[in-house]
């Protein structure tokens, strides 16, 4: 089936992620274009994608981008960093809105925050073997030294942080901190972040979407001095970028509407966590299986 791209103003955004993480950068875009509507899809059943070869998920990639597309979306945010690994270029080639990924702007935001050109990187396995963060952040600048390092057990903690936190989503933020700073937590991410403190960076890539929700929990460990990037913000000023250029930034009337789907089983517990990560409620998800 041929699939059509929609190229009006009022047209959503659509991003996908393989579970909350997403969110995240859903938020931003939500904070930056106000007038956009979204259409997000966690794939919480095949999450985590991290563990995953980069094959599959490219196959992930095709199938959640075309599914999008048919929800009539006006450009594609692959809103996860192994995705955007396996699966951007291809993404790109084939579906017929723009898609965009989330390394690019966290590369750019690493090297325009550095100051001895001593750049960490976390991330899950996948994302780390393709070196995809290396390349990006040599590219802009080949005299900065990159560190990266697998994180996977970070998407463990993110997810179970949101489930334990209790209380208004407006006081989110302040729970994190208690939630995500404590013992046991801080001992895994301890011996995760101890070889880049001894590299002496001074900015690290959160090279995972869900790592925005442990920012307390890392800034911790890593200290003051050290700038945590997230891709987020930059992502959404890109979205921006291109809608602009492309003439398909919703006007000033347009009210926004979003709309959440997951593959998981339990819509209502998704749509009940994911907006903590959303950072206001969302009302209603629906649940979408890929056979």
């Amino acid at each position: 089936m041929e699939r059509i791209a929609d190229n009006s103003s009022t047209a959503p955004i659509g991003l996908f992620d393989s579970g909350f993480g997403g969110l995240t950068v859903a938020r931003d875009i939500a904070r930056a274009l106000p007038n956009e509507s979204l259409v997000y899809l966690g794939d919480s059943a095949r999450c985590p994608y991290g563990p995953r070869s980069l094959s599959e998920v490219d196959s992930f990639v095709q199938q959640i981008g075309g599914w999008l597309v048919n929800q009539g979306v006006k450009l594609v945010v692959i809103a996860c960093n192994t995705a955007t690994a396996a699966g951007l270029v291809h993404a790109q080639q084939t579906l017929p809105v723009p898609v965009i990924g989330v390394v690019q702007p966290g590369a750019r935001a690493a090297v325009q925050a550095t100051r001895n050109r001593r750049v960490g990187v976390i991330a899950t396995k996948a994302t780390i073997e393709s070196n995809i963060y290396t390349e990006a952040i040599r590219n802009l600048d080949a005299g900065i030294t990159v560190f990266s390092t697998a994180t996977p057990r970070f998407v463990e903690i993110a997810e179970l942080g949101v489930r334990m936190a209790e209380g208004p989503i407006e006081d989110y933020t302040s729970m994190a901190s208690k939630v995500y700073v404590r013992p046991a937590f801080e001992e895994i991410a301890r011996e995760y972040l101890e070889p880049l403190r001894r590299c002496e960076v001074d900015t690290l890539v959160l090279g995972c979407t869900h790592y925005p929700l442990l920012k307390a929990l890392i800034g911790s460990v890593m200290g003051r001095s050290v700038t945590l990037v997230s891709s987020a913000r930059e992502t959404a000023s890109d979205v921006a970028e291109i809608l602009r250029r492309r003439g398909q930034l919703a006007p000033s009337s347009s009210v926004p509407t979003y709309r959440f789907f997951t593959t998981g089983n339990d819509a209502e517990e998704f749509a009940a966590f994911g907006s903590r990560a959303f950072g206001r409620p969302i009302e209603g998800a629906s649940t979408v299986s890929f056979s």
